[in-house]
């Protein structure tokens, strides 16, 4: 019987081993890609250049849309950091009438599919005049990002024992003042992991910046379909090389916030220690 669970237990390890090589191979493979030499993809690479790099930043329509791409992600990041917070504690420590349900309305963006949501966001916008500006861009991308927010900040605050809120207003403190000197600085991990979601969550967004993005204003994965469309090169490569490495590194820092986050609101853990 042991044998035959260590067997499977390898089984299982090896498959998950596979499926995660299927997965990740093709991300890997633009890598070697974006430093071949020749005008257009090829793989494996006939030689090592960083022309394309170079064409990627001197190249004013890639900056542009980079640019745009950052603002957005840094403006979403803000907004549904403050709103997802807000929400969470609501959710969590409010005693609000038909909570599943507005819960269930604030996760939604997580479930119905983004193509869907593409198109009634297009449908009403366009009549206000919001597809291709800034406002449109944040409204909907921090409607998008919200979802996480509320996920990590809850997931902190149900670690949190309220009995530390409660001791802070048995002493006199306010409710906002127990929340910006108890309750904030013990979730500030969680608060600071889910701004990256949220950053990383509007700079990938691409479905809804397709379909909301204008002539001047276009995000950067916009671009990226339009190049593979129209004009299929190695600097697609250069680019998305670049892309992907600071959203790990972001995704990185995020999961070491969520780490700290855990550690510092669950006290009692710290003490067994």
């Amino acid at each position: 019987m042991t044998d035959t669970s260590s067997w499977a237990n390898r089984a299982f390890i090896g498959l998950c081993v596979l499926i995660l090589i299927f997965l990740i191979l093709p991300t890997l493979l633009i890598i070697p890609m974006s430093i071949s030499p020749s005008s257009y993809l090829e793989f494996p690479p006939t030689g090592f250049s960083l022309r394309w790099y170079e064409e990627f930043f001197s190249d004013q329509s890639w900056l542009s849309a980079t640019s745009f791409s950052l603002q957005i992600a840094a403006g979403t990041s803000v907004c549904a950091t403050v709103i997802g917070t807000m929400a969470a504690i609501a959710l969590v420590r409010g005693n609000l009438p038909g909570r599943y349900t507005i819960e269930a309305l604030v996760l939604a963006p997580l479930i119905v599919p983004h193509i869907i949501v593409a198109i009634a966001v297009y449908l009403q916008f366009a009549p206000l005049g919001l597809t291709g500006s800034r406002t449109g861009f944040l409204l909907i991308h921090t409607a998008l990002a919200v979802p996480y927010v509320v996920l990590l900040i809850s997931a902190a605050l149900q670690r949190l024992s309220p009995s530390l809120e409660m001791a802070a207003l048995n002493l006199g403190a306010s409710r906002s003042r127990a929340f910006f000197h108890v309750t904030m600085p013990l979730i500030m991990p969680a608060i600071l992991a889910s701004a990256v979601f949220a950053f990383l969550a509007s700079f990938d967004e691409t479905i809804v910046s397709f379909f909301i993005s204008g002539v001047e204003h276009k995000t950067v994965t916009r671009k990226l379909f339009e190049d593979i469309e129209f004009s299929l090169s190695p600097v697609i490569a250069a680019a998305s090389t670049i892309f992907v490495v600071v959203s790990v590194g972001l995704m990185w820092l995020g999961n070491l916030s969520k780490s700290a986050a855990q550690k510092s609101v669950d006290p009692e853990a710290e003490t067994s220690k």
